[in-house]
C-alpha cells in the first residue's frame, strides 16, 4: 500500500472554521442560567412590582369604602398628606437616625471584638447577637415595656447617674419617665435593629488582611492611626451596608412607637397603618407610602455619594 493511499483513507482533520462550532453550547445549556432566576422574577412581580402598581393606581384614586373607589388621577392626595402629616415624617427619619447612629456606636466595639479579640468564642458570640430573632419582634419589644418601667431599676439607674435630666432638657424624656417618650421609642429601635448593624460589620471587618495592621506597626503607627488610617476605611463598606439595613426599615416602623411611645411621638408608619385599617382612607395611607419611599430613596441616594462606597458586603 502506497502513501498516498494511507493518506487518502486517514479523516480529513478538522479546521478552523469548525474548532468554536464544537466548543459552542447548546441552546438549552444557554438557557439553562434564564431557567435558573424565572422563580426568583416571578417572585419579585408577584410579590413586589404588582403591589407597587395596585398601590400607585389607590394613591390616585377617590371615593369611600362605601361607595367604592374610582381611579381619578388626584394626584392632591400627596400633598395633602405630606401637608398634614410633616410632623410625623420629620419624627420618623429623626428617630430611624438617631437609632441608626447608636447602631453604629454599640456595633462596632462588639464586631471589632468578634473579628479580632473572640477567637474561639467567635461562634458563640455571633449566636448571641442573632440570639433576639429566636423570639417574636412584638415580644421583644413588650419586653422593653418592662425595662423601662417607670421605678424600674434602669430608670433608677438613669436618674442617679442624672441622665435623664439631660435627656428631661433635650425633650426625649419626661421628668423621671422613659415610657412613652422619644428616648422609649429610640432604645427600641435601637434594640430591635442592632443586629443588621453588627452583622454586615463582622463581615467586612473579618476580610481585612491581618498583615496590613502588622505592616502599620511596621511602620510604628500607633493603635489609634492604625484603626484611623487602616481598620476603619475597609472596614467602610460594612458601615454603609450596616447602617442602611438599620435605617430603611426602622423609618417605617410602626411597632416600637406604637408600643413604647404615645401620641406625641408617632411615627408615619403608625400614620399609615392607621389609615389602612382604621380611617379606611386608602389613597391617603398609598400616597404616604410612595411618599416615605421617596425620601428614604433620596436620604439613601445621598448617603451612599457621600460615603464614597458602593461595594457594599
Amino acid at each position: 500500500m502506497t502513501t498516498s493511499t494511507l493518506v487518502k483513507d486517514e479523516p480529513a482533520a478538522a479546521g478552523p472554521e469548525s474548532a468554536p462550532e464544537a466548543r459552542k453550547p447548546s441552546t438549552r445549556k444557554r438557557l439553562v442560567p434564564y431557567w435558573l432566576l424565572l422563580p426568583g422574577i416571578v417572585w419579585l412581580v408577584v410579590f413586589f412590582a404588582l403591589p407597587m402598581v395596585y398601590q400607585a393606581s389607590t394613591s390616585v384614586q377617590t371615593g369611600s369604602l362605601e361607595q367604592g373607589f374610582q381611579v381619578t388621577w388626584h394626584f392632591q392626595t400627596y400633598w395633602d398628606a405630606f401637608r398634614e402629616y410633616w410632623p410625623q415624617f420629620l419624627s420618623s427619619l429623626l428617630y430611624a437616625g438617631f437609632a441608626t447612629l447608636l447602631c453604629l456606636m454599640l456595633g462596632y466595639p462588639l464586631a471589632y471584638f468578634i473579628a479580632f479579640r473572640a477567637g474561639r468564642w467567635r461562634n458563640i458570640v455571633l449566636v448571641l447577637v442573632i440570639a433576639p430573632f429566636f423570639t417574636s419582634f412584638l415580644i421583644r419589644t413588650l419586653a422593653w415595656k418592662t425595662i423601662l418601667a417607670d421605678g424600674g431599676a434602669v430608670v433608677g439607674a438613669l436618674d442617679a447617674l442624672h441622665v435623664l435630666d439631660v435627656t428631661s432638657w433635650l425633650g426625649w424624656t419626661e421628668g423621671n419617665r422613659v415610657l412613652a417618650t422619644p428616648m422609649a421609642v429610640v432604645c427600641g429601635l435601637t434594640y430591635n435593629y442592632l443586629p443588621f448593624m453588627i452583622l454586615p460589620l463582622y463581615t467586612s471587618l473579618e476580610r481585612i488582611d491581618g498583615r496590613l495592621h502588622e505592616a502599620a506597626q511596621d511602620l510604628y503607627a500607633s493603635p489609634a492611626t492604625t484603626f484611623r488610617k487602616v481598620t476603619f476605611p475597609l472596614s467602610m463598606p460594612g458601615v454603609v451596608s450596616g447602617t442602611l439595613l438599620t435605617f430603611i426599615p426602622a423609618s417605617g416602623d410602626y411597632v416600637n412607637a406604637e408600643l413604647l411611645g404615645s401620641t406625641d411621638t408617632k411615627m408615619v408608619g403608625n400614620v399609615i397603618q392607621s389609615q389602612f385599617l382604621r380611617v379606611l382612607d386608602y389613597p391617603t395611607a398609598a400616597a404616604l407610602s410612595f411618599i416615605l419611599m421617596a425620601i428614604v430613596l433620596l436620604v439613601v441616594t445621598f448617603y451612599i455619594r457621600r460615603a464614597g462606597t458602593e461595594d457594599l458586603v
